[in-house]
């Protein structure tokens, strides 16, 4: 999946025979729909699409993307402008709202975020723009995240008096400590070399190789085998959550539960005799 945001335009989500899924912004904007998707020649995109608030992720956007991730997640067949997302819409956290309705807009904006991380195929962010907040929880919580050199990423929150707390769980585990801190206590935006370097983004780009660049790392995941691209996503962020032994432990068991698969041995057959691989994309099991 491909995460991105656009002004004029929307984001999209790639879905292909990997079970891969790309967020990006690159259809039609003049739909009434918050978000967009399309799927072509195995590829879904998911596009935000409220250009007017700036791709806020208002609690119906939230559940919209939600709706949009979960729809055939198992399936084999999964303009632009300068704001990636802009992050929740505060006229939705004004004290005329309630308590009840505040506490739903950050339940459902934790639930998509631990959606991405939790569903079995890889999420990529594409971001063109500003990424500020929530938006910038959006790109910490992909997998991976590829930036143009125009992008920003700020967590301001604490300037209108909304310390961005949610956004400090994700960015905490994508950032160095004090540079999350930093960006948490001072709501300065920091450029997409730094994001780069302190590992928010996977690869900076020009704003033209983008696209083309996004849907490379894509591409070369889908020619992977989709059960072994789901078992080793799971695998990771569980791991990464444990202490170093447990972590090990859950990896190697891991190891060895992926060598009962048939595309795990159909991989080591095809390295033997130095051919490519021919993935049955099945969760078969070859051995017990």
């Amino acid at each position: 999946m491909i995460l991105g945001g656009f002004y004029k335009a929307s984001n999209l989500l790639k879905s292909s025979r990997a079970s891969w899924r790309i967020l990006t912004r690159k259809m039609s904007a003049d739909s009434s729909s918050l978000t967009l998707r399309e799927q072509q020649d195995g590829i879904r995109r998911i596009i935000l699409n409220n250009p007017e608030k700036r791709n806020a992720l208002s609690l119906a956007m939230l559940e919209s993307l939600r709706e949009n991730l979960l729809t055939d997640s198992q399936t084999d067949d999964l303009p632009r402008g300068p704001v990636f997302s802009a992050g929740h819409d505060l006229k939705e956290l004004t004290a005329a709202q309630g308590r009840d309705y505040h506490s739903r807009v950050f339940q459902t904006c934790s639930e998509v975020m631990t959606l991405i991380q939790d569903i079995p195929v890889p999420v990529i962010a594409m971001v063109n723009g500003i990424a500020t907040a929530a938006g910038c929880q959006l790109v910490a919580s992909c997998d991976i995240a590829v930036a143009s050199d125009k992008s920003s990423f700020a967590t301001p929150g604490v300037n209108v008096g909304l310390f961005c707390s949610t956004p400090g769980v994700a960015i905490g585990r994508a950032v160095p400590r004090k540079v999350a801190m930093e960006m948490l206590f001072t709501g300065h935006p920091i450029s997409a070399q730094d994001a780069l370097l302190h590992g928010l983004v996977s690869k900076v780009v020009c704003e033209e190789q983008l696209e083309e660049e996004t849907l490379a790392i894509a591409r070369r995941v889908c020619e992977c085998s989709r059960p072994v691209v789901a078992l080793g996503k799971a695998v990771f962020h569980r791991q990464m959550a444990q202490g170093r032994d447990a972590a090990y432990a859950s990896a190697a068991t891991a190891m060895v539960e992926n060598l009962t698969l048939q595309d795990g041995q159909e991989g080591i057959r095809a390295f033997l005799e130095k051919r490519k691989p021919v993935w049955s994309n099945s969760t078969e099991k070859s051995h017990t």
